[in-house]
C-alpha cells in the first residue's frame, strides 16, 4: 500500500495542494486518487499564478476566450480557474459520493484583496459558488475577523467553506464559533445542515520558519524549541477541536446531522532543509483531520514517509513547548498575527502577477491573430 494511502487508516484525509490543467487532462489526478487514495484538492492564487503564468497549458483556452471577446485579465483568469475547478470537482465527484460528502472537495479562493471586507467576501463567494455549480466545491475564505462574519453567513446559506490563513488558536476558535453560529442560523431558518462541509486550514511550517529566526538569537533553552513550536501549536489546536466536539452546543447540532469542521493542516512542506522533509506530515496524522500536501512533499512521503497515529502523541510535551515559549518571551502571538498579514499580501501579489501574465498572453495571442 502507498504510504500516502496508509494515512487514511489513521482517520486523516490526504488532499493535494496543487492544480494545473495538464494534471487534470493527462489522467494524473485520477491516478493519484486510485494509487495514493487522494481525497481532495486545494488551490490558491499563488498556485494558479505558477500554473497559468508558468506554462502553455492554458493558451488554447485563453485564445478561445479572447476570440470570444473577453479581454479583462481578471475575467479571463476567473474563467480559466472555474474551468479547472469544475473539471477537478467532476473527477472527485465519485469520491464525494462514496464518502457521503465527507471528502472529494475542491477549493477555490475569493479574491485575496477581500480578506478584510465582509460584504465583498460574501458577494464574491456567492458568485463563485453559483458559477462553479458543483456540490463538492469549497469556497476559501481567510480567517480574519471580517472573514469569520462572512463564514457564519455563508454556512447559514448552505455554502461549503474552507477557512484559510489560520495560524493561531484564538483565530481557529473564532472561525469554529462562526461555523457553529452559521449552522444554528440555518437550522433556525428551517434549512438542512447534513450536507454542509467546512474545514479550518491551520498553517504549520511558516510558524517554525518565523519562530526559528527568533529562537536562533536566544540561549540554549530557547534553541531547544527549534522546529517544535508549529507542531505543538497544531496539536493544541486539535485539543481545542476535541473540546468543542465534546460540548453540548456541538452535540445538539451533530444530533441534527451536522458534520464537524475538520482541521486541515496547510503549509506542510518543510522549509528548513535541516528538518526531515516529511516532518510536518508525519507528526500530525490523526482522526477527523485533513492534510493538504504540495506535490514535492507528497513525492517524498510516498518514498520514505512513515505513517502512524501521531497527532495525539505527546500532548503534554506540546503544552510544555508552548509554556516555554511564553516563559521565554518568544513572540508567538506577534508572529501569528504578522503571518496573516504576510499571507494576505503573498496572495495579493501572486494574484497581481497572475493578472499581468494573463494580460501579456492575451496581447501575444491577439497579435498572433492579426493578419500579416
Amino acid at each position: 500500500m502507498s504510504a500516502l494511502k496508509a494515512i487514511s487508516q489513521h482517520g486523516q484525509s490526504v488532499w493535494l495542494d496543487y492544480i494545473r490543467r495538464d494534471l487534470l487532462l493527462s489522467g494524473g489526478l485520477r491516478k493519484l486518487i486510485d494509487e495514493d487514495g487522494l481525497l481532495g484538492l486545494t488551490s490558491n492564487p499563488a498556485i494558479f499564478e505558477k500554473a497559468i503564468g508558468g506554462s502553455a497549458d492554458y493558451d488554447p483556452a485563453l485564445k478561445s476566450l479572447v476570440a470570444g471577446g473577453l479581454r479583462d485579465p481578471a475575467g479571463l483568469f476567473e474563467q480559466l480557474a472555474i474551468q479547472d475547478i469544475q473539471q477537478a470537482a467532476d473527477i472527485f465527484r465519485p469520491v464525494w459520493e462514496a464518502s457521503s460528502g465527507v471528502d472529494g472537495y475542491v477549493s477555490l479562493e475569493v479574491a485575496p484583496d477581500l480578506a478584510c471586507d465582509t460584504a465583498g467576501t460574501l458577494a464574491d463567494a456567492r458568485r463563485l459558488w453559483a458559477a462553479v455549480g458543483r456540490p463538492n466545491l469549497m469556497i476559501k475564505v481567510p480567517g480574519t475577523p471580517e472573514g469569520a462574519e462572512a463564514i457564519r453567513q455563508l454556512i447559514a446559506e448552505g455554502i461549503n467553506v474552507n477557512v484559510t490563513l489560520l495560524f493561531s488558536r484564538p483565530a481557529y476558535r473564532a472561525v469554529a464559533e462562526a461555523y457553529l453560529a452559521g449552522l444554528e442560523a440555518r437550522v433556525a431558518g428551517g434549512g438542512a445542515i447534513d450536507r454542509i462541509a467546512s474545514v479550518a486550514s491551520f498553517f504549520i511550517s511558516r510558524i517554525d520558519a518565523a519562530m526559528d529566526a527568533e529562537i536562533a538569537a536566544r540561549g540554549a533553552e530557547a534553541q531547544a524549541l527549534a522546529g517544535k513550536v508549529a507542531i505543538a501549536n497544531a496539536k493544541l489546536a486539535y485539543e481545542d477541536y476535541k473540546a468543542l466536539c465534546a460540548g453540548a452546543r456541538w452535540q445538539k447540532l451533530a444530533g441534527q446531522g451536522a458534520r464537524p469542521q475538520r482541521l486541515l493542516w496547510a503549509s506542510t512542506g518543510t522549509k528548513n532543509p535541516a528538518y526531515r522533509d516529511v516532518l510536518y506530515v508525519e507528526e500530525l496524522i490523526g482522526p477527523e483531520t485533513v492534510d493538504t500536501i504540495p506535490p514535492a512533499t507528497m513525492d517524498a512521503f510516498r518514498d520514505h514517509g512513515r505513517p502512524r497515529a501521531s497527532l495525539q502523541e505527546g500532548t503534554a510535551d506540546a503544552v510544555a513547548v508552548i509554556a516555554a515559549v511564553e516563559r521565554l518571551g518568544l513572540p508567538l502571538d506577534a508572529i501569528t498575527t504578522r503571518l496573516v498579514t504576510e499571507g494576505i499580501k503573498l496572495f495579493v501579489d501572486a494574484h497581481d502577477q497572475l493578472l499581468a501574465a494573463v494580460a501579456r498572453k492575451r496581447d501575444a495571442l491577439a497579435s498572433q491573430a492579426q493578419p500579416a
